[in-house]
Formats: C-alpha cells, sequence, structure tokens
C-alpha cells in the first residue's frame, strides 16, 4: 500500500523495549504540550497529503478521521470519494526522507504487539507497518507529505506540487503545522520550491513549533546546524537548500522535517521602467499643497486632458516611512491618467527626522488640498480615492480609517471613494517606528462600520508577513460588512508589483481600474 511506501522512509534501526517507548512516549506529550504555532507568514497554507494505490473505505474513514486534506493517487478515484482533493501523481517520484528500514528482535512478536495496545504510535514507529497491517488510523497520523498551496482546491494543489511546495514529516513525533522554511531579501520573501533572487542581503529563515536540531543542506552538506525554533542564515551562493529538523527522543535523534530545496538564483539585471508621458496627459509638478513652504509638502498632478468630472487617485509612496519620493512615480501618474483617471503623488515628512503621527497627517493635508482643489482643474470631487503600496497602503487605510486625521481640514472619511491598498502593513504594533505613539496607529485594530470601500491587494513574493496580514485585514473588514475587494497578485514580488504597473495587461493595475471604473 502506499502509506508502507511512504512509511518506509522513516523508519529507524532499533530494539524494541517497553522502557524505551515510555520514554519516548512521555518526550512526545512533552512536545505538544509546549510546541507553539504560529500562522504562516507566506502565501500558502499547509495541508497534510497521504499516498493511497488503491481504493479502501476504511483508509478513506481514517484519514477523515486524522485530518488529511489531499490524497496523492496515481489514478483519478472512484466518484464515491468525497471531501479530498485528489493529487494524480502518476509516476512522479515522492520526496523522501533518508530511507532506513526497522529491525527488531523477532522473537519478542508477542511483546511488541502488547505494547502497540498501550502506544501505538512509538510502536508503529519502530516495527512499521508491516508489522501491524490494516491500522490505517496509527498510519495515517504517522507520516505525511505536507503540500504548501493557498486554498484547498485541484488547481492550487496540483500548481503546488507540480512546484515542489513540499515538505515531509514524521507527524507522530510532533505536530509540523507552524513550521515554514522561506528566503528573504530587499524584494520580497519566497516559499519552498521557488527560484529567489540570491542578493547580497539574502537570509534564510525558519520556525519550528517546538524547539528542534536544524540543518540547513547545500550541495549535499551541512552549512549551518543550530538548535532552537527559529532559525537564520545568510547566503549567497546560488543552488538549492533544503532544510532538516531532528528531534531527540530518549537519547536518539529522529529526522522530524525535511523540505524540498529553495533554489537560489543569479540575479537578474536591474530594469528600471522607461517611458514617456503622454500627449493625453497633463502635468503640474511641484504643487504646494501647505502654505508653510516645506519641500515635502508638494504634490505632482497627473491629469488626464481635455476631460471632465474624472475620478482622482491621491497615491502615497511606500518605503518604510524612512525613505521614498514622488519623483519616482512618473510613469505611475502617466499610466493611471493616461485611462482617465487623475493622480496625486504627495511627498510626506519622513521617519525618523518627523516621527509618526507626522507621515498620517501630511497624508491626510495632500488628501484635502485634492479635495478643495481639483473641481478646478476638471476631477469630481465626489470620486476621490486614496492609494498607496507598502507603507503608503498603511497611511492610506489609516487616514481612511481614522477620522481625526481628516477632522483637521473638516472633513470626514467619508470624503474618501474607495482605499486602494497595495501590499500595505495593517499591524505595525511590534515595529520600533511606532513605538512611541500615543495611540494604535494599526488599521487593522482601527476597522469600523462607516468605513469606505476597500481594494487590497498582494503578491506571492510579499514581504515575510504581510500576505498573512492582507488577509486579516481584509476578514476585519468584511466582518464589519465593509465592500472590500482582496486581489491575489502571482508571479509578483513587493517591490515589482508597483514597477509592473505600467506594463499591458499587468493584474494589480486592472484590479484598479475595475474598482475606481
Amino acid at each position: 500500500m502506499g502509506i508502507a511506501r511512504l512509511s518506509c522512509f522513516f523508519f529507524l534501526t532499533l530494539i524494541c523495549s517497553a522502557q524505551h517507548l515510555d520514554a519516548i512516549h512521555a518526550q512526545r506529550v512533552e512536545w505538544m504540550k509546549n510546541r507553539r504555532a504560529a500562522p504562516l507568514p507566506g502565501v500558502y497554507r499547509d495541508f497534510r497529503a497521504v499516498p493511497v494505490e488503491n481504493y479502501d473505505p476504511a483508509l478513506l474513514d481514517a484519514a477523515r478521521n486524522d485530518d488529511v486534506q489531499v490524497l496523492l493517487m496515481r489514478h483519478r478515484p472512484p466518484a464515491a470519494i468525497k471531501g479530498f482533493v485528489v493529487e494524480p501523481t502518476g509516476d512522479t517520484r515522492l520526496p523522501a526522507l533518508p530511507e532506513n528500514p526497522p529491525s527488531f528482535d523477532r522473537t519478542k512478536t508477542r511483546e511488541l504487539e502488547k505494547q502497540f495496545k498501550q502506544h501505538p504510535d512509538e510502536a508503529f514507529a519502530l516495527a512499521g507497518p508491516a508489522m501491524f497491517p490494516g491500522h490505517w488510523d496509527v498510519a495515517l497520523r504517522h507520516a505525511s507529505t505536507h503540500i504548501l498551496a493557498r486554498e484547498l482546491s485541484e488547481a492550487d494543489v496540483h500548481a503546488s506540487w507540480n512546484a515542489g511546495r513540499i515538505y515531509l514529516a514524521q507527524d507522530w513525533l510532533c505536530n509540523p503545522a507552524g513550521f515554514f522554511f522561506m528566503v528573504e531579501n530587499s524584494l520580497g520573501a519566497y516559499d519552498i520550491g521557488d527560484h529567489a533572487p540570491a542578493l547580497k542581503n539574502t537570509r534564510f529563515v525558519a520556525n519550528l513549533p517546538v524547539a528542534a536540531k536544524i540543518k540547513l543542506i547545500h550541495n549535499g552538506a551541512a552549512i549551518s546546524e543550530v538548535s532552537g525554533s527559529k532559525f537564520s542564515f545568510i547566503a549567497r551562493e546560488p543552488g538549492g537548500y533544503h532544510l532538516e529538523a531532528w528531534l531527540t527522543a530518549d537519547g536518539e535523534d529522529r529526522l522530524w522535517i525535511s523540505s524540498n530545496p529553495i533554489y537560489l538564483d543569479p540575479p537578474p539585471p536591474l530594469e528600471l521602467p522607461t517611458g514617456e508621458i503622454s500627449s493625453r496627459v497633463e502635468v503640474h509638478e511641484d504643487v504646494a499643497y501647505l502654505d508653510d513652504g516645506a519641500p515635502l509638502h508638494t504634490l505632482d498632478l497627473y491629469l488626464p486632458k481635455d476631460k471632465k468630472n474624472f475620478p482622482m487617485m491621491v497615491f502615497l509612496h511606500g518605503g518604510a516611512w524612512r525613505s521614498g519620493d514622488r519623483s519616482a512615480y512618473p510613469l505611475f501618474g502617466n499610466r493611471f491618467a493616461a485611462a482617465g483617471i487623475g493622480v496625486a503623488v504627495p511627498n510626506y515628512r519622513l521617519m525618523p527626522r518627523n516621527p509618526y503621527p507626522a507621515q498620517p497627517e501630511d497624508a491626510a493635508a495632500a488628501f484635502a488640498w485634492v479635495y478643495q482643489h481639483i473641481a478646478e482643474l476638471g476631477g469630481d470631487v465626489s470620486r476621490i480615492y486614496i492609494a498607496g503600496h507598502s507603507a503608503g497602503g498603511h497611511l492610506a487605510s489609516l487616514v481612511a480609517l481614522d477620522p481625526k486625521y481628516l477632522a483637521k481640514f473638516n472633513l470626514t472619511p467619508a470624503t474618501i471613494h474607495g482605499v486602494i491598498s497595495m501590499s500595505g502593513i495593517y499591524d505595525v504594533g511590534g515595529l520600533p517606528e511606532f513605538q512611541n505613539a500615543n495611540d494604535d496607529p494599526s488599521p487593522v485594530h482601527r476597522v469600523h462600520p462607516r468605513a469606505p470601500p476597500f481594494l487590497i491587494t498582494y503578491c506571492q513574493w510579499d514581504y515575510l508577513g504581510l500576505p498573512r496580514q492582507a488577509r486579516e485585514f481584509a476578514a476585519a473588514l468584511k466582518e464589519t460588512f465593509i465592500d472590500t475587494k482582496m486581489v491575489y497578485v502571482a508571479g509578483e514580488s513587493h517591490i515589482s508589483e508597483i514597477v509592473s504597473t505600467i506594463k499591458s495587461g499587468d493584474a494589480t493595475t486592472r484590479a484598479i481600474l475595475d474598482f475606481i471604473q
């Protein structure tokens, strides 16, 4: 059976004893008590899968009871199989941990059978499925193939299987849920199976629900070994890297988790977007939105020529609240102005010289200027959107949810027709930039039923944690009955998402145009 074939990867050469099983069981109980499973920070969820070669109702019942969600089958299953996603594996080789068949004193078979009744998981692990045929309930919680996919659907599971977004685990030792192994750098974060650019700041990171011995393997050799529940390692050499996690029970190390590789590739040449301002677009530069003469209190306007009553978008740049400038966005403004949408791109005061709340105060001031003046330039004052990327998404969301910022200009968030947040940050409570704040500047904690509609985007290789924040923020808005649309952008990183908005057919641009028009 398929379970036996998968399980043989995990057995160790052991001589069974009651004391040994008791000690292993006690350690497993300790791991289960101490495990901490945080939500995965990337775009994927963790689904348990087991290989099945033949239809067996008893096996399927056990799978349902043991939280198996995916069946790995060579052939399309009977219509009777319901409640599972099926991944047709064909002749695809399953990833495997090192194979080490079991051995034990066969003269002690009866003793082993007695021990199986007391400690079934431990005895099964020591002796193997051949000793205990038909015990699907134990076999299915013994070891699993874990598939990282966005949704529990055949399309998403199949795409992740083909991309190698897989890790194997001896689940019987400890539930691995909460494990992740990723690469992050200045462009974004990359998951198991991905190809990441090998930049100078490229770092492997991992998290486990319990402390373990962690090994990072490159070209067949361990290049880093640590003990703990968190792992971090800077690497620049191209090639595939996979992670192993080992647990120690009764003095013996056992391979608990083995991931498929993440690949580091030579970075592609940097290609900055190029282009010219369309003849259909009118540009106004260095417009002061406050009368204090401060260079940062200025904005650029990109307006559709010879049009009246066009919608407006106030776009706030990213840069971790510390960097960024409106001068980097003429092609962005041109892209939407050419499509009939006016764009205002303001600067705002930056940290650390100007601590919070200078940034949302300036964002609100820029929006207020547009509200007060855009009708003179042909814009529709009833259709003004506030938008932003990264830190700008945080500011746009905060101004739309906290009325105190616009109240300084005798306006309310009701004047905002909609919010567009691209790869934004919605929970900033743990960031040092906001430790001295007198209030909570996290949009996810400011949601209320009078908020304007939201468009939220996040991308496949977004920064670590931002996909989860986007999902949680969208869920909070929807729970408060706010009109909310969330868009996942495949094939883009945190940085490339905003750069690609000027490209024809870009998914983020299409979502913004649909939201506004």
